[in-house]
């Protein structure tokens, strides 16, 4: 049967019903899906949609009557405690309702999602006047404790504006909304013994009532959210349902920003944005490596317009004064580019976050090409770079964060007697509020080939401090980098055998192809002395001591007669002392390159080892 002889029907649902409908398990998913996909940055885009209360596109569903056509599968996490007849295949919208599901039950363990409300926000410095999601990463300190400690204490969460999507849950939490509420504003209650102790407590009362108002404004806005669906009946047949989902996930290409800028700009200035990128890319190629060109030329320009770096700012943006501003976006891109390719990192993929490109790029009006302001404000551009990579200001709300660390870095260059004092007046290097990354935090970031902000920011130190191939020797370059894989120190193969896991950027260094096939169930250092055919001792440990290696821990090592709990017993000692000892040389780097500093092997592996030494004498005194 043809498509054109099935019908199809577009129908509304509410999140509730989608919500009761997950629950009781008459939605699935056929087996032929990917598995869950988004990033936590496309999950808070999605929640962001739906507290604003956004148009958003149509899912498809196959109806289900009697025997399921495909072999089928739950929403992630969402198997009900019994079953019930399926009424519904989805075949495109997993992604939206897994990340609904999933925040709504708090049950991402390696993030939590608030709804931020700048109004209940009793901080210094405020961000925005709207509602906005909010993600906060997690991870498990070395005493089992999820960090950070205060995303589990309602008080602390509500001084920080923030309202867990959790209370959100379209279904009866009446009671657990009460009880958060409750123990956020427990602080907040006055004592009998209080002057105007009673005017006190009708205050405190009001604000519960105004918190409680505000949850369940949102409940209802996400309750009743429409999420659209097209519905194929269930006499559809499996090759049509399958092609009609390949059509729905491959052929949509709507019209983009760009696509409309590069219109006005035509009929405001009658010149071709078009043109004038491609001029760009030929006289500054290396800004294309750290992302799409015209991206960069949009945000750049929103800011050196003092827009924010979003589509709201780009729509605002005067299209004439775009053109009039295109040689600082072409030099501030160029400089751009060739500063970070100074700081070694080379490419969007190892770039940590891209929330830093327009604000170097529009920086660069401000700061001349030589003499001694040059090296200072290049000082403050390192130490914004390097803060923005280890600490979680860009977590969240990117381009309002880039916009006001844009304004403050902007103050500091038009005031070239700027002192350490006024260098906090940047958010990004305000410590109070963004604190460096730590041990602990650190030792928990995933594999850097996904877009994780911490994870990337491990490795793009390996690359500032040379990151020597394994196998040639060769310090990292662009062109080198783009032959090199991300290698496992432990291989992968070592730790699943004894479920330890293995894709951690502390275990990760890149190093080219050639060193990283085959690596089986072998010790670290036996497998990278076999592989790479080292001349000598002295030559493994320069080349590991680039990426931040020891070699004495590698070479302590060893498994060949161990399996079972004995074998996880030690494996698990030997490793995490790795990911310690390496994550402690990491954060030493990071101290140095925060504060604008360029930090060499030599002084960081020094310090490191007299540390090291230290604590063994005190431990054994």
């Amino acid at each position: 049967m043809s498509i054109m002889n099935q019908s199809s029907k577009a129908q509304d649902r509410t999140l509730g019903v989608w919500f009761q409908d997950i629950q009781q398990g008459r939605i699935k998913l056929p087996r032929f899906q990917r598995f869950e996909a988004w990033d936590r940055g496309r999950i808070a885009s999605f929640l962001n949609t739906i507290i604003n209360n956004l148009p958003v596109g149509v899912t498809l569903a196959l109806e289900v009557a009697g025997a399921e056509k495909f072999e089928s599968r739950y929403i992630a996490t969402s198997e009900p405690k019994s079953t019930g007849p399926v009424t519904q295949h989805l075949l495109d919208g997993q992604q939206r309702l897994t990340a609904f599901w999933r925040s709504v039950h708090n049950n991402y363990e390696w993030e939590t999602f608030f709804v931020y409300l700048p109004q209940l926000d009793r901080g210094e410095t405020k961000s925005g006047t709207d509602a906005e999601i909010r993600c906060i990463p997690r991870w498990v300190n070395k005493n089992q404790l999820r960090m950070p400690l205060w995303v589990e204490g309602p008080a602390k969460c509500l001084e920080r504006g923030l309202l867990p999507v959790s209370l959100l849950r379209p279904e009866d939490i009446s009671h657990e909304v009460d009880d958060w509420v409750n123990e956020a504003t427990k602080p907040l209650k006055p004592l009998s013994t209080d002057p105007d102790a009673f005017a006190k407590l009708e205050a405190f009362n009001e604000t519960k009532e105004r918190i409680k108002k505000e949850v369940t404004i949102l409940r209802e806005r996400v309750k009743f959210f429409n999420l659209p669906y097209l519905s194929l009946p269930a006499e559809t047949s499996k090759d049509v349902a399958l092609q009609v989902f390949i059509n729905m996930n491959t052929n949509s290409k709507p019209l983009s920003l760009y696509d409309i800028i590069v219109a006005e700009v035509e009929n405001v200035a009658e010149k071709s944005l078009h043109a004038l990128e491609a001029s760009l890319t030929d006289k500054c190629p290396a800004a294309s490596r750290f992302g799409n060109v015209s991206d960069l030329i949009l945000s750049t320009s929103a800011l050196l317009q003092e827009k924010l770096p979003n589509t709201r700012g780009m729509i605002e943006m005067d299209k004439k004064q775009l053109l009039t501003n295109w040689p600082k976006l072409e030099r501030g891109l160029e400089r751009m580019a060739s500063f970070l390719e100074g700081q070694r990192v080379f490419d969007e993929t190892r770039l940590p976050t891209n929330a830093v490109l327009a604000v170097i790029a529009a920086a660069y009006e401000l700061i001349p090409d030589n003499g001694d302001f040059l090296a200072k404000a290049e000082k403050l551009l390192r130490r914004y770079l390097w803060s923005a990579f280890f600490t979680d200001r860009y977590e969240n709300t990117a381009a309002s964060r880039a916009f006001a660390d844009f304004k403050a870095i902007k103050a500091l260059l038009k005031n070239p007697g700027f002192t350490e004092v006024d260098v906090a007046t940047v958010p990004a290097l305000n410590r109070s509020e963004f604190p460096l990354a730590d041990v602990d935090s650190l030792m928990a970031a995933g594999w850097p080939k996904a877009a994780g902000i911490e994870a990337r920011a491990i490795l793009a130190v390996t690359t500032y401090l040379g990151a020597i191939d394994f196998a040639d020797h060769k310090t990292a370059t662009y062109d080198s980098i783009q032959k090199r894989e991300y290698h496992h120190v432990f291989p992968d193969a070592l730790l699943s055998e004894v479920e330890i896991p293995s894709y951690l950027a502390l275990n990760c260094a890149l190093i080219t192809c050639k060193t990283n096939r085959m690596i089986g169930r072998k010790d670290p250092l036996e497998y990278l002395q076999e592989r790479v055919q080292w001349a000598d001792e002295g030559v493994v440990r320069e080349r590991l001591k680039s990426h931040l290696i020891s070699f004495d821990l590698l070479s302590k090592a060893h498994y060949a007669n161990l399996d079972g709990p004995s074998l996880k017993r030690k494996l698990a000692e030997d490793f995490n002392g790795f990911l310690r000892d390496r994550a402690k040389l990491v954060v030493a780097a990071m101290a140095s390159l925060t504060a604008g500093n360029s930090p060499s092997l030599e002084t960081l592996w020094s310090a490191h080892l007299a540390d090291a030494n230290k604590d063994k004498v005190e431990a054994e005194a």
